[in-house]
């Protein structure tokens, strides 16, 4: 029995050393491929959707001869017109234009991931609001009843 026992722990270690092994070896596959080699100027295209024209996608690195794909995401708002690479600083929202009825403000370039070609300056515009406020912020709301009486209440009772 103790023969039997020693020869199951003796394959239980062996096993071990040699799934570790097979372990470290895949990882250091990845680090191959991944490392970009001795490559240091990557170029990147523009993000490509994989379905439709928003969403999750990839974009093509080149650097001398070598080519590789990374995931990205093109994004679904009003920044897939100029993507999500190209990161601007935007002023304040102009005047609404009563011919065109809608307001704009422009963005200037801050930072391009990727290396990717950016325009300097950007506009965006958007419709202008249509809601017409009730009240000026001055004026007091009606009181809640239930509040006026338990002041009442407290102050009525309070004495000096």
């Amino acid at each position: 029995m103790r023969g039997l026992f020693s020869t199951l722990i003796v394959v239980l270690v062996a096993l071990m050393i040699v799934t570790t092994e097979a372990g470290k070896n895949k990882k250091e596959k990845n680090k191959g491929g991944k490392g970009g080699s001795d490559c240091a100027e990557w170029r990147y295209g523009s993000c490509v959707a994989n379905n439709g024209d928003c969403g999750a996608g990839t974009r093509e690195g080149t650097c001398n001869e070598q080519t590789k794909k990374v995931k990205c995401r093109v994004p679904c708002n009003w920044k897939k017109d100029f993507g999500a690479d190209c990161k601007y600083k935007f002023g304040n929202w102009g005047e609404c234009d009563a011919a065109t009825s809608t307001k704009s403000r422009t963005g200037t370039l801050v930072k391009a991931l990727f290396n990717v070609d950016c325009q300097q300056t950007i506009s965006v515009s958007k419709p202008c609001t249509t809601k017409v406020k009730n009240k000026p912020k001055g004026t007091p709301s009606t009181p809640n009843p239930k509040l006026t009486f338990l002041n009442l209440r407290v102050t009525e009772g309070y004495q000096h």
